[in-house]
């Protein structure tokens, strides 16, 4: 096929179901799977699609834990051949890719530069630039860097009709005209799953590779010393976090047999890890973090030090063991109508050790299984990861999530806050935006999809 003719739609079965699945623990097979090979490609398909009303749901690496990137509707759009690093700028500091290169190889790409894409989905190995913004990708060290819409600088779109745009945000300090919507449409498409358009191209901010870095993975006596460490570490002038991530009991288990030391920090109820970034020219400040952790009840003969890349990689697998464990579990249950339900709900901070309580309180009530517990509790954003045996017992769990989100709301909190909604959690939207906001995005989804082709069933 050439660049401006509608790509071919494989029909074959053993293609379709290769891409019928995310780590959602759903399957859906769409009807059709296109391979992209450049905007072009994309371009013609969207155009040909919405003349002919044909659903397209767009998907880079399928890491989803929402189900956006997979359907049993239409076109399963596939954007993971679209893989180059167009140019990497070191003096303006910008990243110019397609959408299907893999955030962990961009990083590489970046770090021979010296430089930093700072975004870090736990998952960046097999997820892709395209969908991280499309979900508006965020990781561990989101608590210092936030998530990837603050490091798009401007995006190329595909839209449902075929156009492209090119959309760039302003550097103006000050802007009065119009509404504050219509100030910078890149924010339209950065977490939008695929509902808007399709990223075929973005620019990249990034940032100087950090001097130092030091990892320190600190086990605690209780879960309530660690989860008030954690407020007392983000609140500290002397410590320098970039990620204050917490396991629970659980997920301490999983860590341990990825570490191979089943003897490790065996007191232990929780475990924070920590990395330092200490400003230019100053020394870690490893002084400062015993001696905190050790006022919260620490056990700091088990601390483990984690210093140069090497060992960094080693304490992120450390971290990544733990959803890809329960992944492995929850796969094992989908013959039987099971599957791994994980949440991404948070709370202000402060407020992480009563959310939880409440969260574990109501599994109890339920008579369930207690779930992993473990994340990114600098920014009072946990998982908790259940396994559901059957329909069943399925059906227990998500009326326990589901109250579970009722008493996040209620503490001003969200039931989303890196993985999107996609089509789990579409069900809970309602529960936190008002139907005046939704409005309000049906009718951006109507001007910008108006034959409403776009990842039918993801956010609305």
């Amino acid at each position: 096929m050439d660049g401006s003719s509608s790509p071919d739609v494989s029909r074959d079965v053993e293609v379709r179901r290769a891409y019928s699945a995310d780590a959602s623990g759903l399957m859906l097979i769409p009807d059709g799977v296109v391979r992209a090979t450049s905007p072009a490609h994309v371009a013609a398909l969207l155009a040909e699609s919405s003349a002919t009303r044909t659903p397209v749901t767009p998907a880079g690496g399928q890491t989803s834990t929402t189900g956006a990137s997979i359907s049993d509707r239409g076109i399963l759009l596939s954007l993971r051949a679209m893989q180059r690093i167009i140019d990497i700028d070191p003096v303006a500091r910008v990243a110019r890719v397609e959408p299907g290169v893999l955030v962990g190889d961009l990083k590489r790409a970046c770090a021979e530069h010296n430089l930093l894409f700072a975004p870090d989905p736990t998952s960046e190995e097999e997820c892709t630039i395209g969908g991280a913004i499309a979900c508006n990708a965020s990781g561990a060290r989101s608590l210092r860097y936030g998530p990837t819409r603050a490091h798009v600088r401007a995006l190329s779109v595909a839209l449902a009709d075929g156009s492209i745009v090119e959309l760039r945000r302003t550097s103006l300090e000050k802007n009065t005209v119009g509404y504050l919507l219509a100030h910078d449409p890149v924010d339209w498409f950065v977490g939008s799953e695929g509902t808007l358009g399709v990223v075929v191209a973005a620019e990249l901010a990034l940032l100087p590779l950090p001097e130092q870095v030091i990892g320190l993975a600190i086990p605690f006596s209780s879960e309530a010393n660690a989860l008030r460490f954690v407020v007392a570490a983000r609140n500290s002038m002397h410590v320098h976090a970039r990620c204050l991530e917490f396991f629970d009991v659980l997920a301490l288990e999983i860590a341990r047999v990825t570490e191979d030391s089943d003897s490790w920090a065996r007191g232990a109820q929780a475990l924070v890890y920590v990395e330092e970034v200490p400003p230019a020219e100053q020394e870690p400040a490893l002084d400062d973090w015993l001696s905190l952790a050790e006022s919260f009840g620490a056990l700091v003969d088990d601390v483990r030090v984690f210093a140069g890349e090497t060992a960094l990689r080693d304490a992120r697998r450390m971290r990544h063991a733990v959803p890809a464990q329960m992944n492995e579990r929850g796969a094992r249950r989908r013959d039987f109508g099971g599957r791994k339900v994980s949440t991404d709900w948070a709370v202000p901070y402060p407020l992480l050790e009563h959310a939880i309580g409440l969260a574990r309180a109501l599994a109890n009530e339920a008579g369930i299984e207690q779930a992993v517990i473990y994340g990114h509790a600098g920014n009072g954003h946990p998982h908790q990861n259940f396994i559901a045996s059957d329909a069943e017992h399925l059906r227990v769990v998500e009326r326990v999530v589901e109250a579970t989100l009722r008493e996040v709301i209620a503490l001003g909190g969200t039931v989303a806050a890196e993985h999107g909604i996609g089509k789990i959690k579409r069900k809970w939207l309602s529960m936190q935006l008002s139907p005046l906001q939704v409005r309000a995005m049906r009718a951006l989804k109507r001007e910008l999809d108006p034959s409403d082709i776009l990842a039918p069933g993801n956010v609305l």
